[in-house]
């Protein structure tokens, strides 16, 4: 009856441990090509407009998410 219990708590553990979905990066291009035709992650500016409209993020978090992503 314990192994059955452990067996039973490992296999919940290994089920709750499983990754989520990722989100494609072709959805999120679409919609950084609706706000720029040529758009560069690598400027600033683009970057962090698109970090706003299609990942619904607040200036500060996409100003962060930008530098660290490398735009200038």
């Amino acid at each position: 009856m314990r192994r059955f219990a452990v067996l039973i708590a490992a296999a919940f553990v290994m089920v709750s441990c499983s990754p989520a979905e990722e989100v494609t990066g072709s959805i999120h291009a679409k919609c950084a090509n609706e706000l720029f035709t040529s758009y560069n992650r690598k400027v600033m500016n683009q970057c962090v407009a698109v970090c706003i409209k299609c990942d619904r993020g607040s200036m500060t978090t996409c100003s962060t998410s930008c530098t660290l992503k490398g735009a200038q």
